[in-house]
């Protein structure tokens, strides 16, 4: 009940994010191209959020040894690669109309967010090689506490580097932004955490019924020793 309802709150919070991202008033400088940053701005700090869960997950699972640690770390990073791929797509879409190309390697936001998107897919691929939970587990589990380094990096690339992409929109200082603007981008981070927790929750509970059928599925470790005929008389 509890998740269905998170679920119901997620949808009312997306569509109230949608409707004021598509009613907020246009930029000066880049018009109604900065509508896509209502789903680019999210998406990168629910990849940053997910991929932080990842790494509390794994650190969980290196001291407890408890399988429900490794579980939230592998939602969280399969949640966190999704909405990695969503800000770089809508990034590219950005990037046409205001920089005049898709994509340009020179750029420190860019290229960092692709290496961080490139680490996290090895790291599912990783989990991948084994079908044995606890195999699993201790394989990725320093990957993924380790690899969470990128977020920060990511993050703080457009004041390390001065390249294409803008600074930061919200700094110590305020928020660069129209107060409608504002309104609109902080209800859709609103809604994006809300759908954030969802999927976790949901992804979570099926990777628990997984690991339950594979277990079901799974051959015993020691044979079982049938008599020959012959050795039960003796």
């Amino acid at each position: 009940m509890k998740k269905r309802l998170l679920a119901v709150l997620s949808g009312v919070a997306l569509g109230v994010g949608l409707i004021l991202a598509f009613t907020s008033p246009p930029d000066v400088l880049q018009g109604d191209f900065v509508r896509i940053l209502y789903i680019h701005v999210p998406s990168a700090w629910l990849a940053f959020l997910a991929f932080g869960v990842t790494a509390a997950g794994s650190i969980g699972w290196l001291f407890t040894r408890r399988m429900s640690w490794d579980r939230a770390a592998e939602a969280s990073a399969e949640i966190g690669v999704l909405f990695t791929a969503i800000a770089l797509a809508t990034g590219m879409i950005w990037g046409k109309p205001v920089w005049g190309t898709y994509w340009d390697w020179g750029d420190a936001r860019l290229a960092t967010t692709a290496m961080m998107f490139f680490v996290y897919l090895g790291y599912l691929a990783l989990r991948r090689t084994t079908t044995d939970p606890r195999l699993r587990a201790r394989r990725s589990s320093v990957l993924g506490a380790v690899a969470v380094v990128q977020v920060p990096l990511v993050y703080f690339s457009v004041k390390l580097w001065r390249t294409l992409h803008q600074g930061l929109t919200i700094r110590p200082d305020g928020i660069q932004m129209d107060g409608a603007m504002v309104a609109a981008l902080m209800a859709n981070l609103a809604a994006f955490t809300l759908l954030y927790a969802t999927l976790l929750i949901y992804r979570t509970a099926l990777a628990r019924i997984e690991e339950a059928a594979a277990s079901e599925r799974a051959p015993a470790r020691s044979p079982v020793t049938v008599p020959r005929l012959g050795e039960a008389e003796a």
